[in-house]
């Protein structure tokens, strides 16, 4: 059966409809009060590959969750009226994760162009991933 529509469509239609920072415009707002980094990535990325210091875990699979105020899982960093700049390994799950939240109704939300891994391989600062976080 074919697809109506694969990856490849997914995100070019993501990527036009979502602001996408260079690793020079992250780099800039990193350390920033009014800037949450999200990293979407699983745990075990996060355990085998640090994360970007200081921000805040949300796995893919949670995240639509964890944003709605009206779900059991909320978590209130989202509630804020602060920028969210998301990540994954290479920037796919990131695309598509920022055009769902901007569905749902969050208007500053971008994402890291090239992901963790272009981060890493700009020798951007990188550290373990936190214990625990809430």
């Amino acid at each position: 059966m074919p697809l109506a529509k694969g990856y490849k469509q997914l995100l070019a239609e993501a990527r036009a409809r979502i602001r996408t920072l260079t690793l020079e415009e992250a780099a800039a707002r990193h350390g920033d009060p009014e800037v949450v980094f999200v990293d979407i990535r699983d745990v075990r990325e996060l355990e085998r590959e640090g994360m970007i210091p200081g921000a805040f875990h949300a796995p893919r699979g949670m995240l639509e969750f964890w944003v709605d105020p009206e779900s059991p899982y909320y978590k209130e960093v989202f509630g804020s009226d602060k920028e969210f700049v998301l990540y994954c390994q290479s920037a796919w799950r990131s695309s598509l994760a920022a055009v769902t939240l901007q569905d749902m109704g969050l208007t500053r939300v971008s994402h890291v162009e090239g992901g963790f891994r272009a981060w890493k391989d700009a020798g951007l600062p990188v550290g373990e991933k936190p214990q625990h976080q809430r």
